[in-house]
């Protein structure tokens, strides 16, 4: 796999990652339980599935007014992110269980949201964690022109008004999966030879996308058209509905843990070489937020644990809660940060304060 020319360093006299890995794994050992997923989990796809299928099925067999469908079209999208969240998330990162078919099962489940298994293994398993808020090799913190995340951005005179508009351009993550985002990436990975396990053939990487596209587009407007007896462009409202909620809870949670003030946005020095470890510099861009809040830990797939989810990929979401407690009293054993914000209001207070920030004029900022 060709990367970028990104290198961590290997200086950690305290040994702080073995350190931890130790500990972790001893949790594991002694409680006698799996890394991967368990019946929470198990329970939870049931719920969130059924959150975002049933009204479809719903609204395809039951002659009810427009006005609830509106509302079934809202809790599609939040039964979407929560798929997207708790069961695709897991599955994709080989967490949601021990069975290799399952991870691939339920990891595929993004293709129903409109996404593309490989392109997100990509963007997300390899670039994102990786290189965690690194400026031209994160894709995350990559809005083109529209929204200015990092300092070390090109600075445009609009973006002194994007954490006003940023909100409204939030909603629109998943419809770009669906309509541009997957063929441009396709494009650009094969080309860069970028791959999270084995590199496909460039013939089954597009066949893939074309026929999942078509499938995509026949179950939520096609099928939706030919038995639905409403108006056309009522459908495509209520698709773009769905999506729209959606995009804007899942844009929202991945910004609450990356762009936000608590996190550093490094970059390499002039060899490219990072200064801290690869474990160590999730520390310190990364942050939590809500962690205390029952209901955001269990919708949000363990995203408001986003330390332990960087430092530990591999293990569920389900037992974030647990290991953090590890996790925060090796950091702070180490003099190491550990980020977190007590509430999701606090984090999101953060976040558009970092947005304002980012979006004054360079010359400004360093006054």
């Amino acid at each position: 796999m060709t990367t970028p020319n990104i290198r961590f360093s290997r200086v950690d006299s305290a040994k702080f990652f073995r350190t931890l890995n130790k500990r972790v794994n001893l949790y594991f050992k002694e409680n006698n339980i799996k890394r991967t997923g368990n019946w929470k989990l198990h329970l939870k796809a049931i719920v969130m599935f059924s959150m975002f299928l049933t009204p479809y099925f719903l609204m395809l067999t039951l002659d009810i007014s427009q006005w609830w469908m509106l509302l079934l079209t809202i809790i599609m999208g939040v039964g979407m992110a929560g798929v997207g969240m708790n069961v695709m998330h897991d599955g994709n990162h080989d967490s949601y269980s021990s069975k290799k078919w399952i991870n691939k099962l339920m990891g595929s489940s993004l293709y129903i949201l409109a996404g593309n298994v490989y392109n997100w293994q990509v963007q997300h398993n390899v670039l994102h964690h990786t290189y965690t808020n690194i400026h031209g090799h994160d894709e995350d913190m990559d809005a083109g022109r529209v929204i200015r995340f990092t300092k070390h951005a090109k600075w445009r005179r609009f973006h002194k008004f994007q954490h006003y508009y940023s909100i409204f351009l939030y909603g629109l993550l998943t419809f770009n999966w669906a309509l541009t985002t997957d063929f441009k990436q396709t494009k650009n990975y094969l080309a860069r030879k970028l791959s999270y396990g084995k590199l496909p053939s460039p013939l089954k990487q597009w066949s893939t996308i074309v026929v999942t596209k078509i499938i995509y587009i026949s179950i939520w407007i096609v099928i939706p058209m030919i038995f639905m007896s409403i108006a056309w462009w009522k459908i495509l409202i209520g698709f773009f509905v769905m999506h729209y909620v959606a995009g804007l809870i899942l844009s929202v949670v991945f910004q609450l843990a990356h762009m936000v003030e608590e996190a550093q946005m490094p970059i390499p020095d002039k060899t490219g070489t990072m200064k801290n470890t690869w474990a160590i510099h999730q520390l310190f861009t990364t942050v939590n937020f809500s962690t205390k809040n029952r209901l955001v830990n269990w919708f949000t797939g363990g995203l408001n644990h986003q330390v332990e989810h960087h430092i530990f990929p591999h293990i569920s979401h389900v037992h974030y809660t647990k290991i953090s407690k590890i996790v925060k009293q090796t950091a702070l054993e180490f003099n190491l940060p550990y980020n977190e914000y007590k509430s999701t209001r606090k984090a999101i207070i953060a976040h558009f304060k970092h947005l304002k920030e980012m979006g004054m004029k360079p010359a400004t900022i360093q006054s």
